[in-house]
């Protein structure tokens, strides 16, 4: 038990003690200049990402005004998913035409495309949510 006193009031309360997770690094995606989604090596952890896997990217289709990707990691390579490609230490997907599509303007210079990505059920199933968003670039 703990006591402590505030506004001349004493207080006791019973503290329990929240374990610390290991740090899994940063969990985000970056949509590249050049078209591609690479991931964070916190992500790559996290998505148990392979160059045996592919991804299946999803949009909203109840809300347009929605600009998160939902996305499903798959064991294997499938038809009409995105295979994970290796460049060094880190995955990414081609996801050029994919983006054009959506006219998402990666190319522009004054904001980088960042997705946080966080776990979901989707009926029994592991997806992830991809949150947009925006970060300005500020050059001198």
């Amino acid at each position: 038990m703990a006591i402590f006193k505030q506004n001349e009031r004493l207080f006791m309360i019973k503290l329990k003690q929240i374990a610390a997770e290991e740090d899994r690094g940063i969990v985000k995606a970056t949509i590249q200049k050049s078209g591609r989604l690479g991931f964070s090596l916190g992500a790559i952890n996290e998505l148990k990402l392979d160059e045996e896997k592919s991804i299946s990217i999803f949009i909203n289709e109840d809300d347009s005004t929605d600009k998160n990707l939902y996305i499903k990691v798959n064991e294997e390579k499938e038809e009409n998913a995105f295979r994970v490609k290796k460049a060094g230490i880190y995955y990414y997907l081609n996801t050029k035409v994919f983006f054009d599509k959506l006219n998402i303007n990666y190319q522009d210079k004054l904001i980088t495309i960042i997705f946080d990505i966080i776990e979901f059920d989707n009926e029994g199933e592991k997806y992830f949510k991809l949150i947009r968003r925006d970060k300005k670039r500020y050059y001198k």
